[in-house]
């Protein structure tokens, strides 16, 4: 099943787009900088920024990424407003190099805090000490704060300094101006012999800002999607097997079609390709998401990054790195990650305003304490800069995106692919739920019925001639003689084929047709039973035998419609396939409102009718003909198996057998969307709490470092709580 899928996803990373990671993203006002800026360049038609997966994805107007003002542009345009960037591909192995500056930058920091925390401690409990003893120790802490402040608050003010040469403001540019501030004011203490600095407040300041700003850096990293691992699946030498039999080592870049590799065992597959040569079991969870291995033997097809078990195989290489199935996931899940969805568009306007407010707010708390108070203005000074550093938007900023990421992680190891940027948001709110029949309840698969009745001889004629058939009901008859371990060995004299008719061969003198009961001359009045596809065969004068076929239901459709209608759901069956088999399976399933022999325009008008009776459709189908109907609903879900265009029009892709990946992507909807309004609420709840504290002078600046870093860290820490939920799996949870 999972074949298809490489065929069918709509390639989502054209020549006109390129993916970029950027260090340095902190917060919404980040994302509003970089979009902005690279958007005033008329070459690029798009920019946008994941703020979780640190991701920028440029969208070029004229397609051509080769152009002089193309990728180095854009890195370039990015190190100017502070912020360094790599190519996609380069940066997997560029390493975690801002985390390594954080960590450094914090053990400064650190160092000089504890250092001058020893003086301040003196000054403070030294009642007796004189003014010559107390400057020199406020000098001291100068000469350990000033350089260490100005190395270790480089994060900060590189990302400011480039905002303010664009004129514009980030949310590093208050954080930077409230440390120059505590500096800049104690310098003047010390230089004119006042009795206070703050050169500890600065310095342990900066310390708790970067031990934030780490850990919400390694806690964003730790939530990342997997699909932007997914790189590290794919090897990046391959074993190339010569014309000669010989083999020899060689990187996956000088590979071409249709060459032979090998792969052993215990080895990750470097490319998609089929094998021609051994037999062994795959890991192919990467892909389905189904635990359980796969067996393995010549004509299966298999895909990168997937893991070779226990045997040797050979094989041929059908689509090289980049345009493999890997890649393909890679790319649809960027589109997904990458979109803007309504919360997230929400939590973007609400922290649009925080940069000018900030400063506002910060003004007029110093100008508030200065003229109606007597704590002068030094003591104004220290509460406007808590107030600038306490306001940061980082939490709501992170409220949305951090969960999005969890979650369409979470549903892709359950073997789930997101398509659309707000597919969760809408899926969490549907009422009703349309499926197709053939290849979405069913398998789409004919499966022999009632086999077991057929002589072995008649199976074993009739596969013979089967066996050079590709037709759906000759494969669904070899498959049928391999259960039952019956030969299939195809005719050795000449065998002829009729077009829509069947397949004639002289087997031991004999001849013998396989095909329908027109090419087998079975007379209309014989058994003919609707509600199967079949297939006759007739040996010379012989009585003809009959091959039913049946499409066989999804292994859990019983089960996953019966909880569907358990939840509530308004359940309907609308199908192309003939009345009757349609009514044989709603029956089985348990629907009460279906339709057969339906054409897509009345697909669309049953939707309309639902529409407006005020409900929201999940469109679950695979067809040609359920592509309009997949576009109109409000949510869609197709299977692996479907045709390119309703992939395309469709919001999940499921890749295994079962049908249970629709219950699980409601389940992570609904948890989804419950974790973004916690994780608004808390980001609410904080500026409302710690914004008058700091504006009334009762929050330190190190008090707000410490809360606005952990607001931060607590909506990421609530978005991985989705990991630790489980969800249905066949009528269990897993």
């Amino acid at each position: 099943m999972t074949a298809t899928i490489a065929q069918t996803i709509n390639r989502t990373n054209p020549q006109d787009i390129e993916h970029f990671v950027v260090e340095g993203l902190h917060c919404p006002s980040c994302i509003r900088e970089i979009e902005g800026t690279l958007k005033e360049n008329p070459a690029i038609k798009n920019a946008r920024v994941n703020l979780s997966t640190q991701r920028l994805a440029v969208e070029w107007q004229g397609g051509d990424i080769s152009d002089p003002l193309g990728a180095d542009h854009v890195i370039k345009t990015l190190k100017n407003i502070g912020f360094k960037a790599f190519p996609f591909e380069s940066s997997s192995h560029a390493g975690d190099d801002e985390g390594k500056r954080l960590l450094i930058a914090m053990a400064v920091a650190g160092f000089a805090a504890a250092n001058v925390m020893l003086l301040s401690v003196s000054s403070w409990f030294g009642s007796d000490m004189g003014d010559e003893t107390r400057r020199f120790f406020h000098w001291i802490s100068a000469l350990i704060v000033l350089p260490a402040a100005t190395f270790a608050g480089m994060p900060f003010y590189t990302s400011a300094w480039g905002a303010l040469k664009q004129r514009k403001l980030n949310m590093d540019v208050p954080i930077s101006l409230a440390v120059i501030l505590a500096c800049a004011m104690s310098l003047m203490e010390t230089i004119s012999g006042g009795l206070h600095t703050y050169f500890d407040a600065a310095v342990m300041l900066l310390f708790f800002l970067l031990i934030g700003r780490y850990l919400d850096r390694k806690m964003r990293n730790h939530a990342r999607s997997t699909a932007q691992n997914l790189i590290n699946y794919r090897p990046k030498k391959a074993t190339l097997v010569n014309d000669d039999g010989s083999s020899a080592e060689t990187a996956i870049e000088m590979l071409a079609h249709d060459m032979v590799v090998r792969i052993a065992p215990g080895e990750r597959i470097p490319v998609d390709g089929i094998i021609i040569k051994g037999l062994s079991d795959i890991d192919n969870s990467l892909v389905t998401g189904e635990s359980l291995p796969i067996k393995a033997e010549p004509e299966t097809k298999v895909f990168a990054g997937t893991l070779n078990l226990s045997g040797a195989l050979d094989v041929r290489i059908t689509a090289l790195s980049g345009k493999t199935l890997l890649d393909e996931i890679i790319s649809l899940m960027e589109v997904a990650e990458q979109g803007r969805a309504k919360y997230v568009r929400l939590a973007d306007k609400a922290a649009q305003i925080y940069a000018p407010a900030v400063h506002l707010l910060a003004l007029f708390t110093f100008l508030g304490w200065l003229f109606f108070s007597d704590v002068g203005w030094q003591q104004s000074l220290i509460t406007a800069i808590a107030v600038l550093i306490i306001t940061c938007p980082c939490a709501l900023g992170l409220a949305v995106p951090v969960v999005q990421v969890v979650a369409s992680s979470r549903l892709f190891k359950s073997g789930i692919l997101l398509k659309a940027a707000d597919g969760l948001e809408r899926l969490a709110e549907v009422d009703t739920i349309v499926f197709d029949k053939t290849g979405t309840l069913t398998l789409g698969q004919p499966e022999l019925v009632a086999s077991d009745e057929i002589p072995d001889t008649a199976m074993a004629l009739a596969a013979r001639l089967a066996k050079t058939s590709t037709h759906p009901l000759c494969r669904a008859l070899i498959a049928a003689c391999h259960a039952r371990n019956i030969d299939t060995i195809a005719c050795d004299n000449d065998l002829h084929e009729e077009a829509g008719m069947g397949l004639e061969s002289i087997v031991d003198g004999v001849r013998v047709r396989l095909g329908n009961r027109q090419w087998c001359g079975i007379s209309d009045q014989r058994e003919n039973q609707d509600r199967y596809s079949e297939l006759w065969l007739k040996v010379a004068d012989q009585e003809p035998v009959f091959f039913a076929f049946q499409d066989r239901l999804r292994p859990d459709a019983v089960q996953v419609i019966a909880w569907l209608k358990s939840k509530g759901f308004r359940l309907a069956l609308i199908s192309g396939d003939r009345a009757d088999v349609v009514a044989d399976v709603a029956k089985t399933l348990g629907f009460e409102d279906y339709l057969g022999e339906a054409k897509p325009q009345d697909k669309i008008s049953k939707l309309d009718q639902l529409k407006k009776e005020g409900r929201k459709i999940l469109m679950v189908g695979d067809g040609l003909n359920d592509a309009p109907a997949l576009k109109a609903a409000y949510v869609s879900i197709s299977p692996s198996s479907a045709a390119d265009v309703s992939q395309n029009a469709a919001d999940f892709i499921f890749q295994s057998e079962n049908l249970d990946n629709i219950i699980r992507a409601y389940e992570v909807s609904l948890k989804s969307r419950r974790l973004v309004f916690v994780n608004f609420a808390l980001a609410a709840l904080y500026n409302l709490i710690a914004v008058p504290f700091a504006a009334a002078g009762l929050l330190t600046p190190l008090i707000a470092a410490l809360a606005m870093s952990g607001s931060s860290i607590v909506v990421t820490a609530n978005a991985l709580r989705l990991n630790l939920t489980s969800l249905y799996h066949s009528g269990k949870t897993r």
